[in-house]
Formats: structure tokens, C-alpha cells, sequence
């Protein structure tokens, strides 16, 4: 078997590679054919990339019928869900209502989807109902690959838990495991290779834990195994609020980041992490396994090695015409986050509706993002930056320095980053300007 070490960086080199190239882009969308004067438009996934773009489409091309397919009752957020690990948040501060996007979109399905014929252009359900569709739009997300990790099997999962897809039996048992864990104990947490969803969240999840340890438990110790050579995001600042706050690079250090640790094996009995450098035991692991895009993918035959190749400015499939992908599945030099998806989501409504109505979308889009991150149970900081088309290279391109990055954490990035949660929500989910949220930074 090839080692997931190694079976990653192919893949990722091989992405590098192809977007260098410009070979994943080349900004066309197929034409609207065989579109009915109400074209029908299925979502699957609800998500920061799948609710945003029903709630838009809808907005901005009413004639449309949409069918979203979403299996949670509730929306639950990954950003801020470190903040219910550290104790700062509970898990219903960042569970929110499907029921305005709901009332929104014409069709709203609690179910799965089990099968997808691009052919035919039809989704069926575990329910048993199809739905035929002109455009099938795919938010799932990302599929967490435990087989790569010996020994990281349903049994090992009821007690090691990813917390990365945020939900009570994750991100609530996780916290519920560090309140019970002893003074002096270990926390050993894992970094897989990216890309994954959403960098900065791990070094993130380790400033939070870290703070929570200072002020309960001041004996205990965090081990970062990073699978990576170093950290992935935003590194200066981490290693600033790190020594600033947790002693990081003295003998007292409360962070103890291990780089090119990745997990070669895990023992959820003996509760030990194995790299090749090392069996490390811990009190409380979080393992978080490596990504490629959503399983949802694979059955559109769109996931083509870990990720699904789109073209601009559509975000439409480059190997299944009329079938497009959002957020953390597709294949971009862009970051795996909420704010990214939201915005595609956008995006690629906009095109869809300038496509529905006989005409051609910008041929010039834009994505922006913009990551918050914890330093402490305090401050935070972040960073923001925009992605254009380069019609000469056939391809998007970051800034060329970073833009939009804080100096340092501060009090005032912390209240601006539970601002910016409000709002994606809000824009999101298509809450009211009254709407109640209860989270506290």
C-alpha cells in the first residue's frame, strides 16, 4: 500500500502542477440547453457553499425551481467551533435554522441522496424520490479519509473524535472529554496534510484548548503532531499569541508542535498516537484523518483523484458537463473555508442566472476570503485576500503579497471575528435582522 504520506503529496503536487498550468480552468460554462422555460436547479448540501447559492439563485433568477437536499434538521458551524472546545461558546450558539432559506427555495428535502444519474440528469434519494434536473449543484463538503489511519476504525471513532464536521457527537464530546481529563493530563492533536478544510482551524484549536488548560488545568500539556512540514497558516501570528501567552519555546511550554509527525497508526485501547518518530499516548486525542472531496462527488463521477476540477466562472464540473461544485470539494488554489463558499456560492448563482437568462456571466469573476482565528479566549486576528481571473494564463491569481493580514492579536479582531460569524450566518442562512444569536465571541 502506498504510505498516505506520500499518496498525498503526489496528489497535491500533481494539483499544484495542473493550476500553475492554468489546465483547471479555462473560464467557459456549457450553454443552457434543454432548459425549460422554468429550469430546475437540484442543490445538494446545505451548507455555507449550497444555502448561499439556493437563497441567491432564487433572488436573482425567481422563475427557477429549486430543490435543495440537506440531511440535518439544523445548520451547525465549524468556524467558531473551537470557541465550544475552549468553553467560550456552547454547541446551540452555533446551531442555527434551516427555516428562512426553507421558506425561500420551492422544494426543501430532509434527506440523502444516494444515487445520481448525469445522463438521464436525475437525483435519487434514501427516501426513494428523484428529482430530474437542468443544473445539479454539489455542497457536500469533505470526506474524512479514516482508512488511512490503521487502527482509525468504528470502534476507535466512538472514542477519538476529528471534531471536524461540528456536531454533539464530535465537537460536544470532544469538549465533555477535556472537562473530564485530569490536571496534568495530555491532549495529543493531529494536523493532516493539506489541503483540508479550513487551515488556520487546527493551530486555532490549539491556542483555544491552551487557554482553557491555562486557567483549569495548569499542569496539562498539548501535543501538536503536525503532519505537515510546518504550520500551514498564518504562522507568525500563531507563534506570537504561542509565546505571548502559553510559554511557547521554553522548557514551561503549555504547546509542545511536533512538524512532519503524521500518524501512522492510532490504538484506541492503549490511547497512543504512532509516527515514524514516535508512539505518543494522550489522555484525550483528537485525530483528525486526511480529505478529498465529499463522497456525493464520486457518485457525479466529477471526483477525479482527491478533489473535483472546475471551470470559471460557472465552478462547473470539467468532466460532467451541467454539474457544479462548491466550497471544499473542488479543486482551486483558494483556502477550504466557509467564507470561500459562501462567496462561490454567489458566484456561481450569478452565473446560473445570467446563463438561464440567454446571456453570457463576467468572464472576469473574483473570489475573496476572509479567515478569523483565535489567539486565546480573548483576542484574535485575521487574515483577508481576493483571487481574480487571469484571462492571459487562464487561471485565478492570489495577490501577489499577503493583503488584508492583522499585525498582531487583539481584543477588538475577537469581537470583529463573532461579528463576521453573525453576518456569513445571516447571509447564509437568510436570518432576519432580529434574529437572536447568543454566541459571545
Amino acid at each position: 500500500m502506498t504510505p498516505p504520506r506520500r499518496e498525498f503529496l503526489k496528489a497535491g503536487a500533481a494539483a499544484a502542477a495542473a493550476l500553475a498550468l492554468g489546465g483547471l480552468a479555462g473560464c467557459a460554462a456549457t450553454p443552457a440547453s434543454r432548459v425549460s422555460a422554468r429550469p430546475k436547479v437540484v442543490v445538494v448540501g446545505a451548507g455555507f457553499g449550497g444555502a448561499t447559492f439556493a437563497r441567491y439563485l432564487k433572488l436573482w433568477s425567481p422563475e427557477t425551481e429549486i430543490t435543495v437536499i440537506e440531511p440535518l434538521l439544523r445548520f451547525v458551524s465549524c468556524p467558531l467551533s473551537n470557541t465550544v472546545l475552549a468553553g467560550g461558546n456552547r454547541l446551540e450558539d452555533i446551531t442555527l435554522p434551516y427555516d428562512f432559506v426553507m421558506k425561500i427555495v420551492d422544494n426543501w428535502v430532509p434527506d440523502s441522496v444516494t444515487g445520481i444519474d448525469t445522463g438521464k440528469r436525475r437525483v435519487t434519494t434514501a427516501g426513494g424520490k428523484t428529482f430530474a434536473y437542468d443544473r445539479l449543484v454539489l455542497a457536500g463538503g469533505v470526506e474524512l479519509l479514516f482508512d488511512m489511519v490503521p487502527g482509525y476504525d468504528g470502534v476507535a471513532q466512538k472514542t477519538i473524535k476529528h471534531a471536524w464536521k461540528a456536531s454533539d457527537d464530535q465537537t460536544g464530546v470532544l469538549r465533555r472529554q477535556l472537562e473530564a481529563m485530569p490536571d496534568g493530563g495530555t491532549f495529543v492533536m493531529t494536523v493532516p496534510l493539506a489541503p483540508y478544510r479550513c487551515e488556520p482551524a487546527p493551530y486555532e484549536r490549539a491556542s483555544l484548548v491552551a487557554g482553557y488548560f491555562s486557567s483549569a488545568k495548569p499542569r496539562a500539556k498539548i501535543i501538536v503532531l503536525d503532519s505537515n512540514p510546518d504550520i500551514v497558516a498564518l504562522k507568525p501570528l500563531f507563534l506570537a499569541a504561542w509565546r505571548k501567552n502559553y510559554g511557547y519555546g521554553t522548557q514551561d511550554s503549555l504547546i509542545d508542535y511536533r512538524p512532519n509527525n503524521l500518524p501512522r497508526a492510532v490504538d484506541a485501547g492503549k490511547m497512543v498516537v504512532s509516527t515514524e518518530f514516535d508512539d505518543v499516548r494522550g489522555d484525550v486525542i483528537n485525530l483528525v484523518p486526511p480529505m478529498r472531496a465529499a463522497t456525493i462527488c464520486d457518485l457525479a463521477e466529477v471526483r477525479h483523484g482527491n478533489w473535483c476540477a472546475i471551470e470559471y466562472p460557472a465552478f462547473e464540473s470539467k468532466v460532467v458537463p451541467y454539474v457544479h461544485i462548491l466550497g471544499d470539494s473542488a479543486l482551486t488554489n483558494f483556502p477550504k473555508s466557509g467564507s470561500v463558499a459562501n462567496n462561490t456560492g454567489k458566484l456561481c448563482a450569478y452565473a446560473l442566472a445570467e446563463l438561464f437568462a440567454g446571456r453570457q456571466p463576467d468572464p472576469l469573476p473574483a473570489v475573496t476570503n476572509t479567515c478569523y482565528a483565535a489567539a486565546s479566549d480573548s483576542e484574535a486576528f485575521h487574515q483577508a485576500s481576493v483571487f481574480r481571473w487571469d484571462p492571459a494564463r487562464k487561471a485565478m491569481l492570489p495577490p501577489r503579497e499577503a493583503s488584508g493580514i492583522s499585525g498582531e492579536a487583539s481584543e477588538p479582531e475577537m469581537a470583529y471575528m463573532d461579528s463576521w460569524a453573525r453576518n456569513i450566518w445571516a447571509d447564509t442562512l437568510g436570518l432576519p435582522g432580529d434574529y437572536n444569536f447568543t454566541t459571545r465571541g
